[in-house]
């Protein structure tokens, strides 16, 4: 750190380092990021303390000091790659955020962001959203901040909850459910979970979860739990429509093309079957299995049959010579 830097800069860059070292920074470590001795490093978190930004210290050997919560919101400090990533990955997850005027939660708060940045830092993300154009997503979900919230500290106080669902159908139920994870996928918010009403695992897109309440029991998560793994594992089990699909080449072959919602891909004789079901067979024949570049035949179900003899036919026409 040059030596020239006034107190005023250290005291912003001590701030700086609280900011991004949330786990705590010891003053000897403090002092070497500063280039100060630790008696100067000291001085500027008691500047900090004076301007009514909360830095709490712990004392002894492996004691230092951290950012605490306050009621007043420290300033924000970013550097452009950052505050240009974060603006990339606001209108990537909520395209309706890059219209300043638009009625959008995230993009108010988007705003204040980048009102409360620097001027260079600031003008740089500004233009950013000004006239980037972001394109909305048509399987995007937006779930509700508050319930996801609710759910995300009932899973990690292992508290279970019970859950008012309401299906694309309209149905509409409620369910005692063990909260493990909160976990977004392609623009989607989903809740895993065991159901002791299902007495299984489920998955509940968290946008049709109308509400949320605690109960007094507790649960123990499941050892191993890969939340992501197990949500893609599960999102191709437990719908309306089973399904069955054989193909010769052997599983190697097979499973790169196979994504985990379509099913679980088991050996069978030389080749392998994939097994699962769909709430939706003519989605499944058109978008998954017209893509799969390999040969295979649809055992089961009936309805997913269907829907394959339809594309089928309408494949075939298309390439069938007028007479």
């Amino acid at each position: 750190m040059p030596t020239e830097l006034s107190p005023t800069a250290r005291a912003l860059r001590t701030l700086e380092i609280l900011q991004s070292r949330t786990a705590g920074v010891t003053a000897e470590e403090l002092a070497a990021s500063l280039g100060v001795t630790e008696r100067a490093a000291r001085r500027y978190v008691g500047i900090l303390r004076e301007a009514g930004i909360p830095v709490h210290s712990t004392r002894g050997p492996y004691g230092g000091y951290r950012l605490g919560r306050g009621a007043r919101l420290p300033p924000v400090v970013f550097t452009e790659p950052e505050a240009l990533g974060l603006v990339m990955a606001v209108l990537d997850g909520q395209p309706a955020a890059a219209d300043p005027d638009a009625d959008d939660l995230v993009g108010t708060a988007l705003g204040k962001v980048i009102r409360a940045l620097p001027e260079s830092v600031g003008r740089q993300a500004a233009a950013l959203r000004e006239h980037a154009s972001a394109a909305p997503d048509r399987h995007a979900s937006r779930a509700d901040p508050a319930l996801t919230s609710t759910l995300v500290a009932a899973s990690a106080m292992r508290r279970r909850v019970l859950v008012t669902y309401r299906s694309e159908s309209g149905n509409e139920w409620e369910a005692e459910v063990d909260p493990w994870a909160v976990v977004v996928r392609y623009g989607r918010w989903y809740l895993l979970c065991h159901s002791h009403r299902a007495d299984a695992i489920r998955t509940y897109r968290i946008d049709r979860v109308r509400a949320v309440r605690e109960t007094a029991h507790r649960f123990e998560m499941p050892d191993g739990l890969d939340p992501v793994a197990a949500l893609e594992e599960n999102l191709g089990q437990g719908w309306a429509f089973p399904t069955r699909v054989v193909f010769d080449a052997p599983m190697a072959e097979v499973l790169p093309s196979i994504r985990p919602p379509m099913g679980r891909l088991e050996p069978s004789g030389d080749g392998c079957v994939l097994v699962g079901s769909t709430r939706n067979p003519t989605m499944y024949a058109q978008e998954w299995l017209a893509q799969l570049p390999l040969a295979f035949r649809v055992e089961g179900g009936q309805e997913l049959r269907a829907a394959v003899r339809v594309l089928a036919t309408r494949f075939t026409a298309a390439v069938t010579d007028e007479p």
